[in-house]
């Protein structure tokens, strides 16, 4: 036997299935807002359905190969303890993934941002996007990808443009 599920079978312990959303296929992120102290929220992105749990915890659901923006911050009595911004595709049933906090059972990650200099410029690419009246979750996914790797090197992203977009939909078009 290789590996070491072969050795916990044989122990008689069963290694725990891989945690899906409620319904199949999709990607449930829970959002938190704990004023001052644990912030969770969508910057973008169109859920299908949006499950209030309580009046600080939410569940949102997403379909596969959709595009959102999930902002985690958190601090304590010293000042601010997290800063995170990522853009995620939700995968569909039998894609591969990234986990993320609070993101059951993943996604495939576009931009990974950490630190509140990063997270903010991150956050004015976004809103550098919606300044075009484009929506950032319908954006080319290359696009969030070379922004990531230049906010990641300090450098400012290319602008993102109407023409860029319209080749994006034409490509996505063609099946490209």
């Amino acid at each position: 036997m290789s590996g070491g599920s072969g050795l916990a079978a044989a122990r008689g312990v069963v290694p725990a299935p891989v945690q899906r959303s409620p319904a199949t296929g999709t990607t449930t992120v829970e959002l938190t807002w704990i004023e001052q102290a644990t912030e969770r929220w969508i910057r973008f992105g169109t859920p299908i359905l949006d499950q209030v749990l309580d009046r600080r915890r939410r569940l949102l659901t997403f379909a596969p190969n959709s595009v959102f923006a999930f902002v985690r911050w958190a601090s304590n009595d010293y000042g601010t303890t997290l800063s995170r911004l990522d853009i995620v595709r939700a995968v569909g049933p039998d894609e591969g993934y990234s986990t993320l906090p609070c993101v059951t059972p993943g996604g495939e990650l576009l931009l990974h941002l950490g630190g509140w200099p990063r997270v903010r410029a991150g956050l004015a690419t976004i809103d550098a996007v919606e300044d075009l009246g484009i929506d950032p979750a319908a954006v080319s996914h290359d696009y969030w990808r070379h922004a990531h790797n230049r906010l990641i090197a300090g450098h400012r992203p290319r602008a993102y443009s109407r023409d860029r977009h319209r080749a994006w939909l034409l490509r996505r078009e063609l099946g490209a």
